[in-house]
């Protein structure tokens, strides 16, 4: 779907999109920015993708369209690689909760962060006899 409006909110970095059955949805730069299509998100082949880490505060800066079907990001953290066709960005809105529950679990699986520069030391409690 094609959204008929898009918005890029520069003081919080989020993106809104409207489409023409009503639907509104605004993604923030960090949900974005660790859904990238690009290689170095996705990986090159299934199995192969990178877990974001450390992109709690990462916004979108910029926005270009992409032919007639889809936008390329810019964000804060240098990254401007993908792109997002209409039927990325969504499903991504579409679909935020579950992608967004997946990430946190993937997060803590991995014992990495949202915050940038945050390092997880998990303790294991000794045995008591």
């Amino acid at each position: 779907m094609v959204p008929t409006k898009i918005r890029l909110h520069k003081d919080d970095g989020s993106l809104s999109l409207e489409y023409a059955d009503g639907s509104h949805f605004t993604l923030t730069g960090e949900y974005l920015r660790i859904h990238s299509p690009s290689a170095e998100v996705r990986g090159h082949g299934k199995g192969q993708e990178i877990l974001q880490h450390g992109k709690k505060e990462v916004k979108v800066t910029g926005l270009t369209s992409s032919g007639n079907y889809a936008l390329q990001l810019t964000f804060s953290d240098g990254h401007d690689t993908g792109i997002y066709s209409w039927d990325y960005l969504f499903d991504l809105a579409t679909n935020h909760s579950k992608y967004w529950q997946n990430y946190l679990a993937a997060l803590h699986e991995a014992g990495k962060r949202r915050e940038a520069d945050v390092q997880v030391v998990q303790f294991q409690n000794p045995k008591q006899d």
